[in-house]
């Protein structure tokens, strides 16, 4: 995907660490992103852009619009991520002219005004940071619930971790204050080191903030100013106790360090066992639900402290688990990139199709009892009409490794046709016709027999005897450019035998398979569509990258991979049908339709 991020800032904020750092491991997953900024401290891969989002007179406004233009039409951007109020507006009314989505991070309160209620300028979907942001924007500015994630705020646990370090010769206690002394977040950095100041027995550190504000030169000589430093995650892991909020916090629990949050909002106090449920809320202590008083108890400050210097290493093991879970890197890259293409997906209201075939027959006799075929002469129909239409054949071997994310690159009209079973009328009938049109497919195999048993001997709809394909016909089609999958070994109902007998078929399948065909196997196909979670997890754990269903899964490719909608295709279906069932827009209907007779 080529991703737009948009910030607005003059100094260092944490929405730049949350962007910079996002940009950077969405490039590691193959995605293209550019930055465009007033000013960028962190470094980054994105490429970036100077765009001065702070200077907001009308004229200015229209030249970011024209430039956010530019830089979308220029580089094929398929979405557009702002981190600020100032950026998001321009970004909007960019994304509306260009009709791409737009996703806005909302990392804190919203002014509450008219303008701001009649004008959201938001984009497509919210990622709220924290419960108090969701609240605020569903309570206060009128935002439906639908249009808000929850996705917190996302750290590298690597970077943070515990350290063995050398303590303060003096033998004194070090406690870094990291954050802003500017702004709101400033007033309140200056209280907290007030109130430190009176103590000899710390040695007090702040990382951040580039002048000394006039209340704190008084104090000065007694705390180590070491201002903006790209080794935050050092100086944390040398401290005995951190004091801040929002990412701070964070990466300090990630590092097993005692953590006092002090929000712009709120004075959580010491972040422990008990309390950590109320910080994440509020983004330790940024954030408020509503419009309602700060909260801050300075009396009870310096208890809160000796509160957090008390804590045991493994009342801090605890709490850092909580946080690794909570703020996984991996899993909130992976939840940014579903919406990103959720959106894309919605705004051009196309998916890539996934049609499943079965049998391709020449004539009336072949056709045995299901209806899991269609004529050769339908066929070459369809191929016709996909070619004329200007659709390019890929399969999951082409998808693999995160491919499938350009399908929303420009020109690409992708399409995957499917077999299911490995009947020998695809080598002896398909087969040719997708050769004459220069089409691809994925055929699943069922690897442990020469025929159709599984439908042989239903004795409720017994089949008629069709034959699989042979290992050389296999192998010839393979050599073409025709993709394989498993299918099991037997075609069973995965869900109604033993878990073990569940994995045995999958895996027994995946090992032939790959031993006579000497390739990994990129997807697998469910037997009569049926799985469920734990039928998934094997798939994915023998190494599967995709697995594909019939009715269940949503019309979003990507939001789960082993969960592939497919439109079936059937005999009866007019070629108004096919057409109908190729646009993209076919399960997203399809769906809609199932709903409603819920």
């Amino acid at each position: 995907m080529n991703i737009l991020m948009a910030l607005s800032q003059l100094e260092v904020t944490g929405a730049e660490v949350y962007g910079t750092l996002l940009s950077d491991e969405l490039i590691k997953k193959g995605n293209k992103v550019w930055i465009v900024s007033d000013t960028l401290t962190k470094k980054t891969e994105a490429k970036y852009i100077k765009l001065e989002f702070n200077k907001r007179s009308l004229f200015k406004r229209i030249g970011h619009i024209r430039k956010l233009l530019e830089i979308i039409r220029e580089n094929d951007i398929h979405i557009v991520h702002a981190h600020s109020r100032a950026s998001a507006w321009s970004c909007h009314v960019a994304c509306k002219i260009a009709k791409i989505p737009m996703i806005t991070t909302v990392h804190g309160r919203q002014p509450i005004h008219f303008s701001r209620r009649v004008f959201k300028n938001f984009g497509d979907r919210i990622i709220c940071i924290c419960e108090n942001i969701k609240s605020h924007l569903e309570g206060e500015l009128g935002i439906k619930s639908k249009y808000l994630t929850l996705i917190r705020n996302m750290v590298d646990e690597v970077v943070f971790r515990k350290r063995p370090v050398l303590r303060d010769i003096l033998q004194r206690k070090t406690i870094s204050l990291v954050g802003r002394l500017s702004g709101p977040k400033g007033e309140i950095a200056c209280k907290v080191l007030e109130k430190l100041s009176l103590h000899e027995g710390y040695y007090i550190q702040v990382i951040g903030g580039e002048e000394i504000p006039e209340k704190l030169r008084k104090i000065s000589d007694k705390i180590d100013f070491i201002g903006y430093t790209e080794d935050v995650s050092e100086y944390i892991s040398e401290s005995d106790l951190v004091i801040g909020a929002g990412r701070v916090a964070i990466e300090s629990i990630l590092s097993e360090i005692p953590t006092v949050a002090v929000g712009e909002v709120e004075l959580i106090g010491a972040v422990s066992l008990e309390n950590i449920d109320k910080a994440l809320q509020s983004n330790f202590g940024d954030i408020l639900k509503d419009d309602g008083a700060s909260n801050f108890n300075w009396d009870s400050f310096e208890t809160e402290i000796e509160k957090a210097m008390a804590m045991t290493s493994e009342e801090l093991k605890g709490l850092r688990e909580i946080v690794e879970e909570k703020f996984s890197l991996e899993k909130t890259i992976n939840e940014i990139e579903k919406l990103y293409q959720q959106e894309i997906v919605k705004k051009r209201d196309r998916e890539i199709p996934v049609l499943m075939y079965h049998r391709v027959i020449n004539s009336n006799s072949d056709k045995g009892v299901n209806g899991t075929y269609i004529t050769t002469k339908t066929f070459e129909k369809h191929l016709k009409y996909l070619k004329s239409k200007g659709y390019e054949t890929v399969t999951f071997e082409d998808l693999k490794d995160n491919n499938y994310k350009k399908r929303f690159d420009k020109g690409k009209k992708w399409i995957i046709i499917t077999f299911d079973d490995g009947y020998k009328d695809n080598y002896e009938n398909a087969f040719p016709l997708l050769k004459k049109y220069g089409y691809k497919a994925v055929i699943y195999l069922v690897d442990g027999l020469t025929y159709n048993k599984w439908d042989t001997d239903n004795p409720n709809n017994p089949e008629k005897k069709f034959p699989l394909m042979s290992k050389n016909e296999i192998l010839e089609m393979k050599s073409y450019g025709i993709d394989f999958g498993g299918h099991t070994v037997t075609h069973p109902h995965l869900t109604a035998i033993p878990f073990s007998s569940a994995k045995a078929e999958i895996e027994n399948s995946k090992y032939n398979l790959e031993k006579m065909l000497g390739k990994e196997l990129a997807s697998f196909a469910y037997p009569y569509g049926e799985l469920n979670e734990d039928i998934k997890e094997i798939v994915k754990n023998v190494g599967y990258q995709f697995g594909v269903a019939t009715d269940s899964g949503t019309a979003v490719f990507s939001d789960d991979v082993y969960q592939i909608r497919r439109i079936a295709i059937f005999p009866t279906n007019t070629m108004f049908n096919f057409k109908r069932k190729v646009t993209g827009k076919y399960n997203f209907l399809k769906i809609k339709r199932e709903k409603r007779r819920c």
